[in-house]
Parts: C-alpha cells; sequence; structure tokens
C-alpha cells in the first residue's frame, strides 16, 4: 500500500484528512540477550515500517482501525484502558503514557498499515508503538524527544502489551538511520552511529516459522541467572550493578566456585558485550569479514553456553557457514525460534534462498520465509 493509497482508504473511512507518519522495524547485528544485563547492543532500523494515518475528531472518541486485521476499535480519550483486541492495546498503551505525562490530547481517528512481517523478530509491536507516538505528537504539535518518544513507547509494551521489553526496539525503531547501525549503551542510553557499508553483500533474514514453547520460560530463567552471577560479584565489588561491569576473573573467581551453569552463562553476556565492541571497530574500518566471523561466534554462544538456539536455527547457521558467499550468519532476538541474520553476496542469495528453502522443507517439513533488507530512516512524518 502506498502513501496515497493509505489516505485514501482513511478518508473512506473517516471522511477526514490525515496526517501520515510511518516508524521502521528493527534488526540487531550483534549483541544479543545482552540489554537487560547494562550491556551494549547494536541495532538498525530496516526499510519495513508501519504507518500511520491520524486525524483529530470534534469529540472525545478514539476510533482506530487495522487494515491487516480489517477491524476497528472505538473507546474514549478519557477512559483509557486495555482491549480484548491486542492489536489496540499497541496504541492504548501509547495514549495511556502520553496522558499519564501530562500531554492533553483530543479525540482522534487513527489508520494503522504495516509491511514489517508479524512475528518474525522484526520488533512489528515497537514500530506500532513509536510510529503512534510520533503521529500523535506531531497531531497536537507536541514535539516530543525522540528519546521521550522510545521511553513512552517502550512503557506501553510494558504496561498494556504485558512485555517486559528493553528499550532496543522502540529506540531503534525512533533513531535510526540509513547506511547505520548504532551501538546503544543500554544503562546510559548513550549512542553511537556506526557506519553499516554492505558493498557487494545484503543482510538476509531466513525466518524458521517455528516458536518454541521454551522462550518464555528459558528468557526468564536466564534473567535470573545472570542476576545471581550479579549478586556474588556484587558482594565482594559493591560498585558492580550490571554484567557489564564484571570482568571475566570476577566470574572465575566469585562465579565459578558456586555455579558452573551460573558461570557459563554469565560468561557467555561478557563475552558478547566484548564482542559488540569489537564488531563497531570492524565496521568503522570496513572489514565486513571480521564482522560476519563474529557473528558465526555470537551463535555459538548463544547455541551452546547461553542455551537459546533450537534445532532449526542451528540448521540454517551450520548449512552457510561453509558457503564462501555468506560472511557471517547467526540467530536474532530471544530464541527458541525467529530469524538469521545473514551477510551474502548480492549475486548468490537467489541461489542460496533456493537451495536453503528445499534443504529446510526436507529436514524440517517446513516453509522458510526469506526477506532481503536494508537500512532505513527512524519515525518521520510521510509527505
Amino acid at each position: 500500500m502506498n502513501p496515497q493509497s493509505l489516505k485514501d482508504a482513511f478518508r473512506k473511512i473517516f471522511d477526514a484528512e490525515p496526517i501520515l507518519v510511518k516508524s521502521p522495524g528493527r534488526i540487531n547485528i550483534i549483541g544479543e540477550h545482552t540489554d537487560y544485563n547494562g550491556g551494549l547492543v547494536m541495532p538498525a532500523a530496516i526499510n519495513k515500517a508501519v504507518y500511520v494515518a491520524i486525524s483529530k475528531r470534534d469529540d472525545e472518541q478514539i476510533q482506530l482501525y487495522a487494515e491487516s486485521y480489517e477491524e476497528k476499535y472505538i473507546g474514549n480519550i478519557s477512559a483509557v484502558s486495555k482491549s480484548e483486541k491486542a492489536w489496540a492495546n499497541y496504541i492504548l498503551g501509547v495514549v495511556h503514557g502520553l496522558l499519564k505525562r501530562g500531554f492533553e490530547l483530543s479525540g482522534f481517528n487513527l489508520y494503522i498499515y504495516g509491511d514489517v512481517p508479524l512475528g518474525a523478530g522484526l520488533s512489528s509491536s515497537a514500530a506500532i508503538e513509536c510510529a503512534t507516538a510520533f503521529a500523535l505528537s506531531e497531531l497536537h504539535q507536541l514535539t516530543i524527544p525522540k528519546m521521550d518518544l522510545a521511553l513512552i513507547a517502550q512503557k506501553a509494551e510494558h504496561e498494556f502489551a504485558g512485555v517486559n521489553c528493553g528499550i532496543m526496539d522502540q529506540f531503534a525503531s525512533v533513531f535510526g538511520q540509513k547506511d547505520y547501525a548504532m551501538m546503544l549503551d543500554c544503562e546510559s542510553l548513550e549512542h553511537e552511529y556506526i557506519p553499516l557499508k554492505l558493498e557487494g553483500y545484503k543482510l538476509v533474514l531466513f525466518n524458521t516459522n517455528v516458536k518454541h514453547s521454551l522462550s518464555e520460560s528459558a528468557y526468564n530463567k536466564r534473567r535470573e541467572q545472570c542476576e545471581q552471577g550479579v549478586a556474588w560479584v556484587k558482594a565482594q565489588h559493591p560498585e558492580v550493578e550490571y554484567l557489564r561491569d564484571v570482568s571475566p576473573e570476577m566470574l572465575s573467581e566469585y562465579v565459578l566456585p558456586k555455579d558452573a551453569e551460573v558461570y557459563t552463562k554469565c560468561s557467555y553476556v561478557v563475552a558478547e558485550i566484548a564482542r559488540v565492541k569489537k564488531a563497531a571497530a570492524a565496521l568503522k574500518d570496513g572489514r565486513l569479514a571480521e564482522l560476519g566471523k563474529l557473528m558465526f561466534e555470537t551463535h555459538e554462544g548463544l547455541n551452546k553456553a547461553y542455551e537459546v538456539s533450537c534445532k532449526e536455527l542451528d540448521f540454517l547457521v551450520e548449512q552457510v557457514k561453509e558457503v564462501a558467499e555468506v560472511l557471517g550468519a547467526r540467530m536474532m532476538g530471544g530464541g527458541f525460534g525467529g530469524c538469521t541474520i545473514n551477510i551474502v553476496k548480492d549475486e548468490a542469495i537467489d541461489e542460496l534462498t533456493a537451495k536453503l528453502t528445499q534443504l529446510y522443507d526436507k529436514q524440517f517439513g517446513l516453509n522458510l520465509s526469506t526477506y532481503v533488507v536494508e537500512t532505513g530512516n527512524g519515525s518521520q512524518v510521510v509527505e
């Protein structure tokens, strides 16, 4: 759907003239499971986005329409609460957050459409939240700073969607820049734009189309293990707040004697934070092959040490390891399903996709979805 078609669809339903904005989905180049450990991540916004058309109303009604569900929601600005329609909660959570911060909002019409694939780990939910926050800020001329937009969107996810996510997804959706990744410090929120020059290569995502039920319980357990490791180190070093403050030597001295498994999990995180720094240095020097090598290392860590991978993800990474045209690959996201992210030579993409699709179907009897993505800009008005 192009911007003109979206405006036409909006006019047809609401009989009003809209403002149009968009917010992108995101990938994470490297830095997995480091966010809740106060560590470093390296996301990039992509050229797939959520689009929001919006206009003011003369009354207090909130009228929402979701293109992908062909569903309408009607509520009231003076009584914003959770809806049984899951998609509406991402929008209502943002409205609730803005009102709680003291911003005055009128009733409004909102039409939402997106081409960020759902359930692929590309943060379609963050894109909805950020597009909504940005659209409401534009509509009411609130001039909310970018960082606040990201934080309001994150809080909406916590309070209305019930997902206790870190800041990375919303941050990338708001702050993204074409041709750049961002190295984000999840503790201080300081960030640096890192050039992502992929001359002759593309970022290719292979979606396993599986989501194993282990994911939530394992995620919570990993968080607990990381917190336990920090607590043991902190008892000797009170200045330590997160795993990002911990050295491998501290882990060997204070964690390994107490619990070998907690030690292994914490060691992965400490090593991954160091890999993000190495990846940033490699990209600044244009050493793309070095980044690829680090991505393979990350996957190995996520699979063997952190144990959040699954046989489908491992299969896809294993298949490309010996392919000369693939510089690097790893699972991306929380784990137990979702996508692998790969750096693949332009001319090899079609052949590799065809071969992998066939092998994957033969091995698991499952369909493999492929997305070739490019970096994109963050939240913006669409003229």
